[in-house]
Parts: structure tokens; sequence; C-alpha cells
């Protein structure tokens, strides 16, 4: 069970490398989606359900409905641009 928790760690890093390096905002976060889920995985193996169903309902599910919601009614750059 040690190489699933280091295998979820180093899967939790690398995608928040990549969020850093990501250009579209949408997939940052998507991914960062990614990493609340996987943290929400841990939690679970560490033997803590009730922080587990809290991170993903509220670090994955929750905070990625702001974020679109957000993204959505923004103007791009682009389309300020052609204004």
């Amino acid at each position: 069970m040690l190489y699933l928790l280091s295998f979820l760690v180093l899967a939790m890093l690398g995608v928040g490398i990549a969020i850093i390096f990501v250009k579209d905002i949408l997939n940052a976060v998507i991914l960062s989606t990614v990493v609340s889920l996987v943290a929400s995985i841990i939690f679970l193996y560490i033997a803590s359900p009730d922080v587990a169903i809290t991170e993903a309902a509220i670090g994955a599910a929750l905070t990625t409905v702001v974020f679109v919601i957000a993204i959505k009614h923004t103007k791009s750059k682009e389309t300020s641009d052609k204004e």
C-alpha cells in the first residue's frame, strides 16, 4: 500500500506542476479538480473519511463549479479587443 500512496503523491505533484504550465485557464481549473480528488483519495487512505468527503465536495465539486461559472462570465482579452 505504500506504493499506492507514493504513486498518488507523485501524481498529485505532477498535476500540480502541470497546472503552472497550462495555457488555458479552464484546463487549469480541471487539473486543480484532479489534485483535489487525489487529495481526497489520500485522506480516505489514511482513514479520515470525513475529511475525504469534505475535500471531494468542497475542494473538487463546489470550487470547480464556482471557477467555471466565473470563467464563463468573464470576457476574454480577445473578445474585448474586437469590440
